[in-house]
């Protein structure tokens, strides 16, 4: 099966590989299939445990687009180490993927952040591992691995800094606070390992989180996973479109770029 669907994914040369978090799977009514499999029948992958994860890799197209498509994805809170989380990036990188579009359900701290908001990330707090806070009380900046190509795409999106935490439980009002004054705009389970360890192999990245509860403690707020489902299922549509967008737009930059440097 992994054999048959890399022999399709060579045959299709995607350049742009596309990962949807949680509730966001219907974000991909465009995408054509032309194969797909679970990620247990992935080498270096295993199935996720998740509900809003589909745990299924798929190529095809999307608007036209040779993309491979990641439904869903794996994550630290389910007793996963980092470089079993950043697999999908690890395969990407291996099947001639250079983009890579992430994408997740978070939590709005920022107050024009709303459920139903699309962020385009600039930067992220990477809050994973015991010592996360303390590296966070000496005043580690935020990591910035978001190609500012394709956040020019994004334009017509608000930007923001992710706060990336290992979960499983929502932050406390106390955390999201605390992540307030050390710039955070929005705070999630995931994405952080995956957008540093496409930099490290040299894809651009881009990243877009989608808005489906306020954080802990702000009005009242006492997020739930069945809201972030609720609110994801109402914001796919929009999301859909700029991931479209993003594809075409993506693609024919970089073709133009690339053609002026070489003078054809």
């Amino acid at each position: 099966m992994f054999a048959d669907f890399v022999r399709t994914t060579a045959e299709l040369a995607p350049r742009t590989a596309v990962v949807l978090g949680s509730g966001l799977g219907a974000a991909a009514a465009a995408f054509r299939e032309r194969r797909g499999i679970g990620f247990a029948e992935v080498p270096g992958l295993v199935p996720t445990t998740v509900t809003g994860h589909a745990g299924r890799l798929a190529v095809g197209h999307w608007d036209g687009v040779a993309v491979v498509l990641f439904r869903g994805r794996l994550h630290a809170y389910e007793g996963h180490a980092a470089g079993l989380v950043a697999g999908p990036v690890r395969l990407a990188a291996e099947l001639g993927i250079a983009r890579l579009i992430l994408t997740n359900a978070a939590g709005g701290i920022r107050p024009d952040l709303t459920p139903g908001s699309l962020l385009a990330l600039n930067g992220h707090l990477n809050l994973f591992g015991r010592d996360a806070w303390k590296r966070l009380a000496h005043g580690v900046p935020p990591a910035a691995p978001y190609s500012p190509r394709l956040l020019g795409l994004l334009a017509d999106l608000p930007t923001g800094v992710y706060a990336g935490l290992t979960g499983p439980s929502y932050e406390t009002p106390a955390e999201i606070r605390a992540l307030a004054r050390c710039g955070a705009d929005a705070v999630g389970m995931s994405t952080v390992l995956e957008a540093e360890a496409a930099a490290a192999r040299r894809l651009e990245v881009c990243a877009i989180s989608c808005i489906t509860n306020t954080a802990a403690g702000i009005g009242g707020a006492t997020p739930a996973h069945s809201e972030v489902l609720a609110t994801a299922a109402r914001a796919v549509d929009r999301l859909g479109a700029v991931i479209a967008r993003l594809l075409r737009d993506a693609g024919q930059s970089r073709d133009a770029g690339q053609s002026r440097d070489t003078g054809q």
